[in-house]
């Protein structure tokens, strides 16, 4: 029998993302354990990533506040600790790459995307306590990025963890070396608008205003009808790459970013962009029911992973009540969260979803739980379909 989606969601979240996520809870040593293979064997001894665990600190503190669930909040509370406690460099400023196992540093690069996933969740947290420790760090991230990850055109993104320029590895794929790419420049836009809808103030709303302006200026191609992903150091493009899981997280990201600063000219100019790269991904990379990968110099990886469905979702929902009148955008929604529960569900007990499958749906074995594996993008597609609640029957 159909359901609306967002009551699938909701049970998706609290059925599975939710206790998933608590079992792995480290007591002994702090944080969230960082790895379980495809085998489900969980490694506790395993680097636990800073970004994996700024994802969860995000991740619960915003399902505290959505669902009211307490035990929710103690999860945020947790996360939130180890956060303090370890992950921050007390010494030169700024957040670590990874921690041992037992919290001590691992890999101390401090990266630019560390540090806005940082903001992102401190804002959440504070949102959800009102705990001012959170706010004052995520603004003192905020100021350190300003101060020290950017040049005049703008964000740089890797540096030793005294903060001296090194190679961005880390954030290159595709055999390119990149010195900015699209993806830093998108999860900076996502702290600092989680940092102004926290606490509004003058020099965040700069700093938004001043990326959307790269983004429309840069990063967006409207000859492609897409974004840009690897760049050097002038926005020269370095690789004919479509990233079609990027370009449907922003449709519906900058949307939302943009629109917490309230100037309707501005949200129309930007949102036109954005419509653009939802429309794109609809009729380029959405088929059998699910969005491929990306399009390397026109060759389309046709790899299902499990993020880009979960953005697919919100990306189509946003662009179908931009334009209701477009009812493919809403089909596409209903038919990718089908998807999404027969397929990239790993209905083994004890798990969560796979990272990715080929064509035919079939598992790759990847982990399911590493530095980039966690419950971000799926529990935010679940949480985000609880508050828009649209009207898609699945």
């Amino acid at each position: 029998m159909a359901r609306p989606i967002a009551q699938a969601a909701r049970e998706m979240l609290t059925g599975q993302i939710l206790p998933f996520w608590s079992r792995l809870r480290d007591d002994e040593f702090g944080g969230f354990y960082g790895y379980m293979d495809y085998e489900l064997q969980l490694d506790p001894k395993a680097e636990k990533g800073c970004i994996l665990n700024s994802r969860i600190l995000w991740f619960f503190s915003e399902a505290a506040a959505l669902l009211k669930d307490e035990q929710a909040a103690r999860q945020a509370d947790h996360a939130f600790r180890f956060l303090m406690d370890h992950c921050v460099d007390r010494i030169n400023g700024g957040i670590y790459w990874s921690l041992h196992y037992d919290g001590t540093p691992a890999d101390t690069t401090k990266h630019t995307y560390n540090q806005a996933f940082a903001i992102y969740a401190l804002s959440a947290y504070y949102r959800l306590t009102g705990n001012e420790q959170a706010l004052a760090l995520a603004n003192e991230l905020f100021r350190i990025i300003e101060t020290r990850c950017t040049d005049d055109e703008g964000y740089l993104e890797a540096f030793t963890v005294d903060w001296k320029p090194e190679s961005n590895e880390k954030l290159s794929e595709n055999g390119v070396m990149a010195d900015k790419t699209m993806n830093t420049l998108l999860h900076v836009f996502e702290g600092y608008a989680g940092l102004y809808q926290a606490s509004p103030s003058s020099p965040v709303e700069q700093a938004l205003r001043r990326i959307l302006k790269i983004y429309a200026e840069k990063i967006y191609d409207p000859k492609l009808r897409r974004q840009t992903v690897f760049f050097d150091a002038h926005y020269n493009s370095l690789l004919d790459l479509h990233s079609y899981g990027h370009d449907i997280e922003s449709s519906w990201l900058i949307d939302w970013g943009c629109g917490l600063l309230g100037d309707e000219q501005l949200s129309r100019s930007i949102g036109a962009i954005n419509s653009v790269l939802a429309d794109e991904i609809l009729h380029t990379a959405y088929r059998d029911h699910s969005v491929c990968n990306e399009a390397e110099n026109g060759k389309v990886d046709t790899t299902r992973v499990w993020w880009v469905q979960a953005e697919a979702i919100l990306g189509f929902v946003n662009a179908w009540k931009k334009e209701p009148q477009r009812t493919e955008y809403r089909d596409a929604a209903a038919d990718i969260w089908h998807y999404i529960e027969t397929v990239m569900v790993d209905k083994r007990p004890g798990s969560e979803w796979f990272w990715s499958v080929d064509a035919e749906g079939n598992p790759h074995h990847k982990p399911i739980v590493e530095p980039w594996k966690c419950p971000y993008h799926n529990g935010r597609m679940c949480m985000e379909l609880i508050r828009r609640n649209p009207d898609v029957q699945v």
